[in-house]
């Protein structure tokens, strides 16, 4: 398995409720390194950047809502499989959908406040990690 890196948020739901601890913790639990962390504020332009592919989605508007109306924690997470390890560890989108012992089965509670964010794709993690952390 290759060493990867990859984008992963804990959206402001996460950092509201004080969570960014509890997701840090798993990560490095898992054997992974956070290369980069930075809490912040998303603008609306960044934010219509990141979500760019769900564009033409009725959800869009409230996805670009939501991850710019309070601070998130951006981190560049790398290690041996992070990209997939790491969607396995965040748990499915839907928290009733996302098994137990998953950041999202164990804390979240709905759908469009699902804690966090992890890239899908090994081009998806070098898109969204240029956008957060530009080189």
């Amino acid at each position: 398995m290759a060493i990867e890196s990859t984008l992963v948020l804990v959206k402001p739901d996460g950092v509201a409720r004080g969570l960014v601890g509890e997701v840090v913790g798993r990560i490095e639990r898992k054997g992974w390194r956070i290369e980069r962390l930075e809490l912040r504020t998303l603008d609306r332009a960044t934010a219509e950047q990141h979500y760019a592919e769900h564009v033409e989605r009725p959800f869009f508007g409230e996805l670009v809502a939501f991850i710019t109306s309070a601070p998130l924690v951006a981190m560049r997470v790398t290690g041996e499989g992070a990209i997939a390890g790491m969607r396995t560890l965040m748990g499915a989108t839907d928290p009733l959908q996302a098994a137990p012992g998953t950041i999202r089965g164990d804390l979240a509670t709905a759908i469009g406040e699902n804690i966090v964010h992890g890239s899908d794709s090994p081009d998806s993690a070098e898109r969204e990690l240029g956008i957060f952390f530009p080189a």
